[in-house]
């Protein structure tokens, strides 16, 4: 008898796997995460709260983070238009797991940076 859990287990990484993990986990959808797992925020405050992202970077990071589910974008009022992004009960659940990578990161940076100089060298 062959054991069929550790194949069900087995993860895919498919085209909308990668095509998901390269929005979310790209530099500017990492830094507006991080602020809306903070609070809410609207546009301008996250201009000023993530150095050096342009306006269009950021829209574009804002609209795909909506279009998959993890930021949502709410009209607080129509005269003057305000909109306020939040993150969404999905979104919350990313916290946990760009934690652990970024603990691994950090755990792991002087080899990291050892094998980059090792690479570099040749």
């Amino acid at each position: 008898m062959t054991d069929t859990s550790a194949a069900q287990d087995e993860l895919t990484i498919s085209a909308p796997h990668r095509e998901l993990l390269d929005q979310v986990l790209d530099k500017w959808s990492l830094a507006v995460l991080n602020e809306l797992c903070e609070q809410p925020s609207r546009f301008n405050e996250l201009r000023r709260a993530i150095p050096n992202v342009t306006q269009k970077s950021l829209t574009a990071t804002l609209r795909k983070l909506e279009r998959n589910g993890i930021v949502e974008r709410v009209l607080l009022s129509s005269r003057p238009v305000a909109v306020e992004y939040r993150i969404t009960r999905l979104g919350k659940t990313l916290r946990t797991p760009i934690d652990v990578i970024l603990q691994w990161a950090n755990d792991h940076m002087p080899e990291i940076e050892r094998a980059r100089a090792d690479f570099d060298l040749l």
